[in-house]
C-alpha cells in the first residue's frame, strides 16, 4: 500500500480492491489498515503536505491560531486539499517535539516556534521545494 500511496498519492478504491484480491485479504481489513494510518489517505493530497502539530504542548501555545492562518492562506479547511491540488493541510495530535511547539510540519520539514506571522513563509519555503530546515538556535529552543 506504500507503493500505492507513492505514486497515486492517496489509496484509490480499485487499488484496495487488487490488495486484497491478491492478499486474500477481506476488503473490510485492507480498508481497516488504511483507514488505521495516518500516513495513508483515501483522498487525492496535494503535492505539499503541511501538518499543524494540536497535540496539548502545541495547542496551549498557540496551534489553533496557526491553523486559521493556514486555512485562511490557503483558502481550506484542515483535512481538504486546496483545488489545485498544490496543498493539502491537516492537522496530528503530536509530532514528539513539544518543547519546539507549535510545530509544522511540511512535506517532512519541521518548522518549529511557529506563529501565524511565519505561515507565509513556510508556504513560500515549501511551494518552492527549499532543503533547509528551520533549527531554532538554543536560546530559542529554551523559551
Amino acid at each position: 500500500m506504500d507503493a500505492i500511496q507513492a505514486e497515486y498519492g492517496y489509496l484509490p478504491e480499485g487499488a484496495l480492491r487488487l490488495v486484497s484480491e491478491a492478499t486474500g485479504r477481506p476488503l473490510v481489513d485492507v480498508y481497516g489498515v488504511a483507514t488505521f494510518y495516518r500516513s495513508f489517505s483515501l483522498k487525492p493530497r496535494g503535492r505539499h503536505l503541511v501538518c499543524v502539530c494540536v497535540g496539548t504542548a502545541c495547542h496551549v501555545r498557540g496551534a489553533p491560531v496557526v491553523v486559521e492562518e493556514f486555512e485562511r492562506q490557503l483558502g481550506v479547511n484542515a483535512g481538504d486539499t486546496t483545488p489545485s491540488r498544490e496543498f493539502t493541510l491537516d492537522t496530528v495530535n503530536c509530532v514528539g517535539a513539544c518543547a519546539l511547539g507549535p510545530i509544522v510540519v511540511a512535506d517532512g520539514r519541521y518548522f518549529a516556534n511557529t506563529n501565524s506571522v511565519k505561515v507565509r513563509r513556510i508556504l513560500e519555503t515549501t511551494r518552492a521545494g527549499a532543503d533547509q530546515v528551520e533549527r531554532p538556535s538554543a536560546v530559542e529552543a529554551a523559551k
